[in-house]
């Protein structure tokens, strides 16, 4: 089992609570304390939390904060994530889901590499659900897939396991660009729940025929 550190206490920090449940340690921190006490109280099985910025106990990092919001926090840990696995779960997309908060030649995933240290390892993993959904793990027998893409092959190895511990199924997309494919599958999703679907009790996946 692993130490991981989850930066940020909104709905998608509820990764937190199947980690725990799969016998992980969970560290917890949020620029408000209050926010990560009530969810390592939440998520319970022994979870901490940490001082927002402060060097994290975990070698897995999961970057669970907006978007609009995250290179300030890689900012502000600076060297702190240093030789981390950082799990990208942040989707660019802007409120009125019109486009994407990224240069046109860019995606986020990308973004937060060149914000990272340089010995940081950057998987993208988890944007494509909603978190409700993922809180569930399975649904009927059938287990979520979980989409990840990165650069590094023992990095994604690791996130692979995690994701297989949560109970859940990665499914490798290639390399890091790819990211901006899953970023697009995001806005996929939320173009299904406007305009179809009109609900969020759903989840994208493959389905294996033969």
């Amino acid at each position: 089992m692993s130490t991981i550190s989850i930066i940020g206490s909104g709905g998608m920090a509820a990764i937190g609570g199947l980690a725990a449940r799969a016998g992980h340690i969970v560290e917890v921190m949020s620029r408000d304390a209050a926010k990560a006490r009530a969810l390592a109280g939440k998520i319970g099985a022994g979870a901490t939390t940490g001082t927002f910025g402060a060097t994290l106990a975990g070698d897995i990092v999961i970057l669970a904060v907006p978007y609009s919001a995250v290179l300030d926090v890689l900012k502000q840990y600076g060297e702190k994530l240093a030789g981390k696995l950082l799990i990208d779960i942040t989707n660019p997309i802007k409120p009125d889901f019109s486009g994407f908060l990224t240069p046109e030649d860019s995606f986020g995933a990308l973004e937060i590499a060149r914000a990272a240290p340089a010995d940081a390892n950057i998987v993208k993993a988890f944007n494509t659900q909603f978190s409700h959904v993922l809180a569930m793990g399975s649904v009927k027998g059938q287990l979520l897939d979980v989409f990840i893409a990165g650069d590094n092959a023992q990095a994604k190895a690791r996130v692979s396991a995690f994701i297989e511990s949560l109970g859940l199924r990665p499914l490798d997309t290639g390399p890091l660009f790819m990211a901006r494919t899953l970023e697009h599958a995001c806005m996929l999703c939320l173009g299904l729940m406007t305009h179809s679907v009109k609900h969020t009790n759903f989840s994208i996946g493959v389905s294996l025929l033969g």
